[in-house]
């Protein structure tokens, strides 16, 4: 049988071939668990010098063949080992929910000031709210810190008094006053203006420490707040 045969019948035989893939797997399986063997020395080769030179001399024709048989079954071996223990591992995972940004809040501004009318016995704080936009929910806070004397008069507001629901609270430190659209109600664009009035002790009262804060709403629910104060000094 000449070489080129003997690869053609291999080759045949390897394509043939089923692999039994349980088998394969329990095999290496019980490799894997076996105690890994003991390391054996290494014993150093011999330098060449001095070797006969026959040991060099090509090898015959039927070492050849057999060398060719070795190397197509090794080849035919790993292709069959490779196609039998080869996975492929695919987790699909479901894309989870795109980021979605808030809606921007309505664009306003603001400025607390006292009224000039206030005198040496009662004042006025006005807190002026100017919208560039609808606006489909708005609070309004402002808070007159108790200093001596500081009684609430009354309140007002430019936007219609039923759209608001009102309520004055005496708190430890402030007296708060509090305006909430209702729902259902909408501001226009525009300026509007919402007022505080007290008692408070004779003489200049010290305003640094009033305060107010401004939530607005959208129609898209997108939300603006406001905050700031009225300054030091007032009658």
């Amino acid at each position: 049988m000449d070489e080129a045969q003997l690869r053609r019948e291999l080759r045949e035989a390897a394509l043939a071939h089923r692999p039994d893939h349980a088998r394969i797997l329990a095999r290496v399986e019980r490799g894997l668990a076996a105690p890994a063997p003991a390391r054996r020395r290494t014993r150093l080769a011999r330098p060449w010098t001095g070797l006969r030179r026959r040991a060099l001399a090509p090898a015959p024709v039927a070492g050849r063949r057999w060398g060719v048989v070795l190397a197509v079954t090794a080849a035919v071996a790993g292709v069959v080992g490779i196609g039998g223990l080869a996975v492929t591992t695919r987790e699909d995972r479901p894309a989870g929910p795109a980021a979605t940004l808030p809606a921007p809040g309505p664009t306003a501004r603001a400025a607390g000031t006292l009224d000039p009318g206030s005198n040496r016995w009662w004042a006025q704080s006005d807190l002026a709210l100017t919208t560039q936009s609808p606006v489909a929910g708005l609070t309004v806070e402002l808070r007159i810190a108790r200093t001596p004397g500081v009684v609430s008069t009354g309140h007002w507001r430019t936007r219609p008094a039923e759209d608001f629901t009102v309520t004055v609270t005496e708190e430890a430190r402030d007296l708060v006053y509090r305006w909430t659209l209702k729902p259902g109600r909408t501001v226009p664009p525009g300026p509007h203006t919402f007022a505080a009035q007290y008692n408070h002790a004779e003489g200049v009262r010290d305003a640094s420490a009033d305060t107010y804060r401004i939530l607005l709403t959208g129609p898209d629910g997108g939300r603006t707040t406001l905050r700031g104060g009225f300054g030091p000094g007032g009658n």
